[in-house]
């Protein structure tokens, strides 16, 4: 099978981008693993483009282990970009299995998604258990065996849970980010961020994804971030979240819904034979 498709990232936070609009095209979990596999042509997601009569376009996201993904913040940007191109409109709207979201595309390769109304309700996100959302009262140990008490859990079209920290760098997140994510306390698992407040209009992050591993970036953690720090008191409405290449803007309007705005990267077509 030899099909056409498109590559692009959000800082590094990397896609394939298959158009079934005017063609299907049938993939195993297996060839969406091969697809995602560094060593063959490598993403963090895979992102299914889909025709919606009402809509734009309708997304499907899969990771790279080749499980459903809810919500992915830099990818809806992205292919949120590529339409653009296609139809030269500013705003668009697409389909989700988590919301309808809206884009809109500003100069400079920048894009900002309405994301949604975040659930901190502990049914909603969900976990396994009546706990209280803000503090879960997870230990996480850093390289030196020191405890920290924590983490604050989201749910923004997929579960997260923060840990605000001293120091990122002094957790080894290979080790926690796992262990987190498949805990009992998440049903359907769960993405993992370690934070740090520079200021109030400031976090740096690392993230690891449910079903992808250690990624560069993730527009959701970025949002759930936001809203932790939001509701911890750390900062305000509007907030800047720092991954290794660069930042995303996230803010939390009267209503509570999230806007989270970005660069995206120039679209990239490849050919896939599988």
């Amino acid at each position: 099978m030899e099909f056409k498709a498109y590559k692009m990232d959000g800082l590094g936070n990397d896609f394939v981008i298959i158009d079934q609009r005017n063609k299907i095209i049938e993939l195993s979990k297996k060839e969406i693993i091969k697809i995602c596999d560094r060593n063959f042509i490598g993403c963090d997601q895979l992102i299914v483009v889909k025709e919606n009569k009402n809509l734009d376009a309708s997304l499907e996201f899969f990771n790279s282990d080749g499980s459903i993904s809810g919500a992915c913040g830099n990818g809806t940007r992205c292919v949120a970009y590529l339409l653009s191109k296609e139809n030269n409109k500013k705003e668009i709207n697409v389909w989700t299995s988590s919301a309808t979201l809206k884009s809109i595309i500003l100069n400079n390769n920048l894009v900002e998604t309405q994301i949604g109304v975040p659930k901190i309700k502990w049914d909603e996100i969900p976990i396994s258990e009546n706990k209280n959302t803000k503090n879960l009262g997870i230990k996480i140990l850093d390289e030196n065996k020191n405890e920290h008490i924590g983490g604050t859990a989201i749910n923004v079209g997929n579960p997260h849970v923060v840990f605000f920290v001293e120091n990122i760098n002094s957790f080894n997140i290979k080790e926690i980010g796992p262990a987190i994510e498949n805990n009992r306390l998440f049903p359907e698992k769960c993405n993992v961020t370690l934070a740090k407040v520079i200021n109030k209009n400031l976090i740096k992050v690392k993230v690891w994804e449910r079903g992808a591993g250690l990624t560069k970036a993730c527009g959701t953690a970025a949002c759930a971030a936001a809203v932790a720090g939001n509701i911890n008191g750390f900062t305000k409405e509007k907030t800047d979240i720092e991954f290794e290449l660069g930042k995303l803007s996230i803010f939390i309007d009267a209503k509570n819904n999230i806007h989270m705005k970005g660069p995206v990267s120039e679209v990239r077509e490849i050919d896939i034979k599988i």
